[in-house]
């Protein structure tokens, strides 16, 4: 299996945190509780393991959104994105 293929129970891990971008090296279960997701993402920013964002140790995502995307047109594979609230939702 090529390493960045992402299979159809799965999806990528997008992040946003602090002004910047990045997706967990390796794809996640599309079905993952919201509680999991942001354990495993915090783990993976404090110890600097996601491309594209500074390693942070006091990281804290307990109030961001969790999203998650089917595949689409533009996209062919699902997508969970992880995000600060924002005013409008």
């Amino acid at each position: 299996m090529n390493q960045n293929e992402i299979l159809e129970h799965e999806a990528r891990v997008n992040i946003t945190w602090k002004g910047q971008n990045g997706d967990l090296p390796n794809p996640a279960p599309f079905d993952a509780a919201d509680g999991d997701i942001k354990q495993w993402i915090t783990e993976a920013v404090q110890n600097g393991s996601v491309p594209g964002i500074r390693e942070d140790a006091e990281v804290d995502f307990r109030d961001f959104v969790v999203d998650r995307f089917r595949p689409n047109e533009q996209r062919p594979y699902c997508l969970i994105q992880v995000r600060p609230k924002t005013p409008f939702g």
